[in-house]
């Protein structure tokens, strides 16, 4: 939590910093955008990957197996596309990153360890 209440603090006065620097290096249109280019791209890029990995959990519930991978993809591309609607270019280099599968594949195994620490503790219940 007390992790959470630090990033709330360091990136917002990270993200300024660089807008500024941004806007005085390239110029205030320029930089604005950008920040609406990146925008519009997340909001395509997450529609796309969200449909394919809808898709990905249907046909894995249709043969039925779980689709645990498919969801936390899911996941990671509602957070990358999150960043990416949020103004600023340290969000944006951040979701543009959980757009490609490799990194993703690095987040899966860290929400996936998350998870199963929590289960294990008794903090998540699953019932059936």
């Amino acid at each position: 939590m007390r992790y959470i209440l630090l990033l709330m603090i360091i990136v917002p006065a990270a993200e300024i910093g660089v807008l500024l620097l941004s806007g005085s290096t390239i110029g205030l249109w320029p930089t604005l955008a950008i920040i609406l280019l990146t925008g519009i791209l997340g909001a395509y890029l997450a529609k796309k990957q969200g449909l394919e990995t809808i898709r990905k959990i249907q046909d894995q519930l249709r043969y039925g197996q779980m689709p645990g991978d498919a969801i936390l993809d899911g996941a990671c591309i509602l957070i990358g596309g999150t960043l990416l609607l949020t103004p600023g270019f340290i969000t944006d280099a951040l979701g543009f990153i959980l757009f490609l599968p490799p990194a993703r594949k690095v987040l899966k195994n860290i929400l996936y360890i998350g998870l199963k620490k929590w289960m294990n503790k008794g903090t998540i219940t699953i019932i059936r």
